[in-house]
C-alpha cells in the first residue's frame, strides 16, 4: 500500500462523538450489526447453548435493551476506539484473507462489519490491515528481537532522573514508532476489501501474549483508495485501533499447546494499559467457541464505528 497520509492529533477517548442509529419497524435494530442486524438477548442465547464467552451483539449503549421496546426509540452508537498503532506495523504487501501460513494455534476466523459511525452505512471496498504475534508472542518480520519484537522487554529497575527516551507500548518498542522489520517473514499479517455490506473476515490463529501487553489483533482501516492488481494504492487511513479478548476465552487457550509452553508473564486485559476499558466501544471482541473444547477453534466478531472523512493513520498514545 502506497501514499500514505501523516498522522493527525489522537482524539481523548472521552471525547468521541455518539452516533445514533433509529429504530426501524417495531422494535427490529437497523441492520448495522453483524449478519445484517444482532439480537439484543444474544448474549443469553449464546450462553444457554454453552458455545461461547460474549455475545454477538454490536456496541449498543447500555439504554439499548429498554429502547428497543419502542418503535419511535433510538440505540447509540460511538466510534470505536482509535489505539496505538504499535511499532510493528508493515505496509499491505500481502493480499489475502488467511493469515496463517505454518503457524501453529488454536484456530481463528475474525469477521469485523465496518460502518460509517455517522450515517451507520456500511463502508465498501475498504482495506482492512490486520497483524497479530503468534501463540508464542512473536512478531513476524521482527523475530530477532524475540518475545513482542522487543528486543530485551521491559525494564524492571524503578525509574529515576529525567526521562531519557519515549514511552513503550509494553513490548519493548516505543508505541506509535515504527521500528524497521529484521526479516522477510510475513505470517499472520494480512489486508482483504469490505465488502458491499462493509464485511471482511480472516483466517487465523488465536494471539498469544509477551511481556506487557494482553492478546490482542492490531487493526487499520484504509478507505478512497484504489483497488488494483497490484493491491490497494491511495487514499488514508480512517482508523487504527486494536481488537481484544475477554479473559474468559484467554484462560481456556493458554491451556492448550502450544500457547501452554509460553512461559511469559500474562498482563490480562484489565492491567493492559493500552485497552480503553470501554467493551466493544474499545475493540472488545464478541467471541463464540465450545468451552470444552476451544482447541477446535474460535470464531470473533464486531462491528466497527469509524470516521471515513478523518485521518487516523498512527496514533501514539502515552502508556
Amino acid at each position: 500500500m502506497t501514499d500514505k497520509q501523516p498522522a493527525v492529533e489522537p482524539k481523548n477517548n472521552n471525547d468521541l462523538t455518539r452516533r445514533k442509529v433509529v429504530i426501524v419497524g417495531a422494535g427490529t435494530v437497523a441492520a448495522v450489526g453483524l449478519g445484517g442486524g444482532l439480537a439484543l438477548n444474544a448474549q443469553a442465547a449464546d450462553d444457554s447453548a454453552g458455545g461461547g464467552s460474549s455475545s454477538a451483539s454490536s456496541s449498543a449503549s447500555p439504554s439499548a435493551s429498554s429502547s428497543a421496546s419502542s418503535s419511535s426509540a433510538e440505540t447509540c452508537y460511538t466510534l470505536t476506539s482509535e489505539t496505538t498503532e504499535g511499532p510493528h506495523y508493515i505496509d499491505a504487501d500481502k493480499i489475502r484473507q488467511d493469515i496463517t501460513e505454518d503457524q501453529d494455534g488454536i484456530p481463528l476466523t475474525v469477521t469485523l462489519k465496518v460502518i460509517d459511525a455517522e450515517t451507520c452505512k456500511p463502508l465498501r471496498d475498504a482495506a482492512v490491515d490486520i497483524w497479530h504475534c503468534s501463540a508464542l508472542g512473536v512478531y513476524s518480520g521482527y523475530e530477532a528481537n524475540g518475545s513482542g519484537g522487543g528486543g530485551g522487554g521491559i525494564p524492571t529497575d524503578a525509574p529515576s532522573g529525567t526521562p531519557t527516551a519515549l514511552p513503550t507500548d509494553g513490548s519493548g518498542g516505543t508505541g506509535g514508532i515504527h521500528q524497521e522489520p529484521t526479516d522477510d517473514d510475513r505470517y499472520l499479517r494480512g489486508t482483504w476489501r469490505t465488502d458491499r455490506h462493509g464485511y471482511v473476515t480472516f483466517r487465523t490463529v488465536f494471539p498469544g501474549w509477551y511481556q506487557g501487553r494482553c492478546v490482542h489483533i492490531h487493526v487499520k482501516v484504509h478507505v478512497d483508495g484504489e483497488w488494483t492488481d497490484a493491491g490497494y494504492e491511495g487514499g488514508h487511513t480512517c482508523h487504527t485501533g486494536q481488537l481484544f479478548f475477554d479473559e474468559k476465552s484467554v484462560l481456556l487457550t493458554a491451556e492448550v499447546e502450544p500457547y501452554s509452553t509460553n512461559t511469559t508473564t500474562r498482563t490480562t486485559l484489565d492491567e493492559d494499559t493500552i485497552y480503553p476499558g470501554n467493551g466493544h466501544e474499545g475493540g472488545l471482541l464478541h467471541l463464540k467457541y465450545d468451552r470444552k473444547r476451544i482447541a477446535r477453534g474460535v470464531h470473533a466478531q464486531l462491528t466497527m464505528g469509524v470516521a471515513p472523512d478523518e485521518t487516523h493513520d498512527n496514533t501514539s498514545l502515552t502508556v
